[in-house]
Formats: structure tokens, C-alpha cells, sequence
């Protein structure tokens, strides 16, 4: 799989202890900001990014990602519109995209056909947080006849038996939430954590691993390096464009390694 072989190359070089992942809802709080953000974002190191369709139910999100699906479909985003974006980020922009989106928006599509589109724009990995591999036949054979990478996301309450499961559908990497809930909400590391990420290790059967949900500062990073992969900012970015505008993006992730 590309996106597996992109991150082992990346984490291969001397400087990169850790990778950052981040996250975006297409469409707010508008395509052009969406633009400015991964510009600045790229600048500044970041090796992969997930872009969200945005979504009516957004089921693992939190209040500010679920604010921002519904603000980008209010504001008149469609799937069409964020495939022509996402074609256009990939032709600029070297890092590794990926798109994060319910199993509806695909579905409704065309399974196929999103595949399709999405191996031509250039994307390398799905999220599908509500596609469980007992489910989705079609999307789990597709995923290798595309060379899209399926990311399984594991929880706190996974068990062993069920990581090893998961494993055998994903590829990538698996996707650590670090705590119980949506996103959003600060995670605090502690024995537990520590205890969950060895079982993740074990449960992912080699994959890298990325943890998200609550990260938003340098100390988290720091805190992550060596237990996992790939850090994932998404909640900490969308707050900052709110409050400071996109502009502020650069710095910010400038300051995380």
C-alpha cells in the first residue's frame, strides 16, 4: 500500500520522531480558508492530512466538528465540490491526503465510482468510522483493487482479540482514539494510556500507529513520541481558525515538533 510505504519513508528520515496528521472539514468555513489552512499547513511539516466531507450526522465528532459539517452543508457544500478541492490540493501539494467521511456520502456516490475518483485525484488512505469490516463488502474489496488505504480505528474499550481482528482488514495505520467519546475534548495521559497504547502496538500487527482525540499542544506531541507514529491535530486547528484566523495555522504547527 502507498500510504504505508509514505510513512515509513517519512518516519525513516533522522528528524522525524513523530508524524503530524491534520484535520479539516471541507467547506468551513469556506474552500478558500480550507485552502489558505493546508497551505499554511504544509509549510510548516505536516505529512498528512485528513480532509472530512462534511456530513448530517457526524457520529465520532464532536461539538465543534459537528458545528463545522453542518455550517459547510449549510453553506451549500457538496460531495462534487470537495472531489474537485481535493483534486486540486493533491496536484499542489506533496503531502499525503486522505479523506474522512461516513459511510452514506460513499455509498450514495457509488461505491465504485468514489473509489474511482479518488485514485485518480491522488487520495491515498478512507477514514470510514462507521464502516465496520464485518460490513461493507464492496468497500474492503475495493480499497486493495484501488490501492486506497481502509484506516481501522481502535478505542480504549477494544479488546486484544478485537484489535488483532481489525488489523487484518486495515492498512496504513490504525487510527489510536485516545480516550472514551468524540473528538474534542482534552485527553489526559496517565498508566491507562500508556497500557492501552502497548496493546495497541500489539493489536496493530506492525501498522504505524496514529493517535488523535484531544491532542493540541507541543507537550502532548512530546508525550506521544516513541509510543506512537503519527500525532493527530484536528479540533486544536479548527478552534484557532475561528479565533485567530486562518494565519495563525503556520505557527502553530510550526511550534508542535
Amino acid at each position: 500500500m502507498q500510504l504505508e510505504e509514505s510513512i515509513r519513508h517519512e518516519l525513516a528520515r533522522p528528524e522525524k520522531d513523530i508524524l503530524l496528521m491534520t484535520h479539516i472539514v471541507l467547506g468551513y468555513p469556506s474552500l478558500e480558508v480550507n485552502r489558505q489552512v493546508i497551505s499554511q499547513m504544509v509549510a510548516n511539516g505536516v505529512e498528512l492530512i485528513e480532509m472530512q466531507i462534511p456530513f448530517s450526522e457526524p457520529m465520532a465528532d464532536g461539538p465543534t466538528i459537528v458545528r463545522a459539517n453542518q455550517e459547510a452543508l449549510a453553506a451549500g457544500t457538496t460531495v462534487a465540490a470537495c472531489l474537485e478541492f481535493a483534486e486540486e490540493m493533491c496536484r499542489t501539494h506533496k503531502t499525503s491526503f486522505l479523506f474522512m467521511t461516513y459511510y452514506n456520502i460513499l455509498y450514495k456516490f457509488g461505491i465504485e465510482e468514489f473509489f474511482k475518483k479518488a485514485r485518480q485525484i491522488g487520495i491515498k488512505g478512507f477514514i470510514i468510522p462507521d464502516l465496520p469490516p464485518e460490513e461493507g463488502e464492496d468497500f474492503w474489496r475495493l480499497a486493495g483493487e484501488y490501492d486506497i488505504a481502509p484506516i481501522l480505528i481502535y478505542a480504549p474499550t477494544s479488546t486484544e482479540a478485537r484489535m488483532q481482528e481489525l488489523a487484518k482488514s486495515a492498512q496504513g495505520f490504525i487510527y489510536c482514539v485516545a480516550r472514551k467519546g468524540v473528538t474534542g475534548q482534552q485527553t489526559d495521559f496517565d498508566n491507562d494510556f500508556e497500557s492501552y497504547m502497548a496493546r495497541c502496538r500489539r493489536g496493530a500487527t506492525g501498522l504505524p500507529l496514529a493517535v488523535g482525540f484531544g491532542i493540541s499542544s507541543r507537550a502532548d506531541i512530546a508525550y506521544l513520541t516513541g509510543k506512537a507514529d503519527i500525532g493527530v491535530i484536528g479540533t486544536a486547528t479548527i478552534n484557532l481558525v475561528d479565533k485567530e484566523g486562518p494565519e495563525a495555522v503556520g505557527p502553530f504547527i510550526a511550534g508542535l515538533r
